[in-house]
C-alpha cells in the first residue's frame, strides 16, 4: 500500500531519496549534470512529498514558488525497483493539491530530453509543454512542462 506525506526539505526520507535522485541524473546528464544541480538544491523547500509503500520511503518530489501563483515541480523521484506502480503520479497528484490548498495556479517544471519515462509521465497528467523558462532557456537538453491546476 502507498501512503503519503507531506513534509519539507529537512525530512530525512526526502533527503535520502534525493541522494538517489541525483546518482540517477549525475549518469543520463554527464557532462551536464554540474549544470542542472546547481539550480537542484534543497535546503529552502518547504512543500516536500515522500511516499512509502509498507513503509519503505520509495517516491518523493517538492514544488517552491517560481513566481506569484506559479509553483515548479521539483525533485522527483521513484526508486528503481518501485517505478511502474503509479507512484510518481500519486506524488504529483498530492504536489497539485497542496499546491492549490497553497495558493498556486499554476505548476511549471523541467526535466532533461533523456528522461523518457518523466516526460511521458508529465504528458499523460495533463502538462503541456512551453518554452524553456528562466535558466533552462536556450539549453537544448532540457524540456519544460506547464498546466492550469484544478480542483479535482
Amino acid at each position: 500500500m502507498i501512503s503519503l506525506t507531506r513534509t519539507n526539505s529537512e525530512n530525512k526520507d526526502f533527503i535520502a531519496l534525493v541522494k538517489l535522485l541525483d546518482a540517477d541524473l549525475a549518469k543520463r546528464d554527464g557532462e551536464d549534470h554540474a549544470f542542472y544541480a546547481q539550480f537542484n538544491k534543497i535546503d529552502m523547500i518547504r512543500q516536500a512529498v515522500v511516499a512509502f509503500e509498507d513503509g519503505t520511503p520509495v517516491g518523493c518530489g517538492a514544488i517552491k514558488e517560481f513566481a506569484p501563483g506559479v509553483m515548479e515541480v521539483k525533485r522527483m523521484y521513484t526508486s528503481i525497483d518501485h517505478r511502474k506502480k503509479g507512484i510518481a503520479s500519486k506524488v504529483l497528484d498530492e504536489l497539485e493539491k497542496w499546491g492549490l490548498e497553497t495558493g498556486y495556479a499554476k505548476a511549471i517544471l523541467e526535466t532533461g530530453t533523456k528522461q523518457f519515462e518523466a516526460i511521458a509521465m508529465y504528458s499523460s497528467l495533463g502538462y503541456e509543454r512551453i518554452d524553456n523558462y528562466g535558466q533552462y532557456a536556450g539549453i537544448a537538453n532540457s524540456v519544460c512542462f506547464e498546466k492550469q491546476l484544478t480542483k479535482k
